[in-house]
């Protein structure tokens, strides 16, 4: 992933805005990771860096959409990305954190370089656009779905398949229900 490194330490007591808005940024990752989903319409993240003592402050939005397969049947799932950014980041102690060129999994984005904490724009924005990503999404709210039995996508029509009897250990008490009528 290509990294938008941000000197914290140069930042204005203000804060400093920034856009994102290359597509590498989330192209490169999606195709690493092997994630069936394209862009739709360009991801873009607006953010306010503010320092602080003891790291700094990311407050933002992140815009865009994509397509991912929906959970129920595999379409297509269209899914409008609109995500507030807020978080801390917390400048960790240089001993404890990696250099620009090897950030840790899960670690904090503030990695040093030449001995200056940097905070890492590029892995901030992949975080949120993940975490903005439904769990289970969905073509529609409707969607009936595939057959478990013949795979038949049942928003298309029904397919040939007999309705299934259940749990066949429940036998005796459905022919129990039956003999009562």
């Amino acid at each position: 992933m290509r990294k938008y490194l941000v000197s914290i330490n140069d930042l204005p007591p203000g804060g400093k805005e920034f856009t994102l808005d290359d597509q590498e940024i989330w192209l490169g990752p999606l195709k690493e990771f092997h994630m069936d989903c394209r862009i739709e319409r360009p991801l873009a993240a607006r953010i306010n860096v503010v320092p602080t003592e003891d790291g700094c402050l990311v407050r933002g939005r992140l815009t865009g959409g994509v397509v991912v397969p929906c959970n129920r049947c595999a379409e297509d799932a269209a899914v409008d990305i609109d995500a507030a950014i807020e978080e801390f980041e917390e400048i960790p102690a240089e001993e404890n954190a990696a250099s620009a060129e090897a950030a840790p999994d899960g670690a904090s984005h503030v990695v040093y370089d030449r001995h200056a904490p940097m905070l890492d724009l590029a892995a901030v924005c992949w975080e949120e656009f993940m975490l903005a990503l439904p769990v289970a999404p969905l073509c529609r709210e409707d969607c009936k779905g595939l057959c478990p039995r013949c795979g038949t996508n049942l928003n298309e029509g029904q397919c040939g398949c007999t309705p299934d009897e259940g749990d066949h250990r429940m036998a005796p008490l459905r022919d129990l229900a039956a003999k009562r009528q």
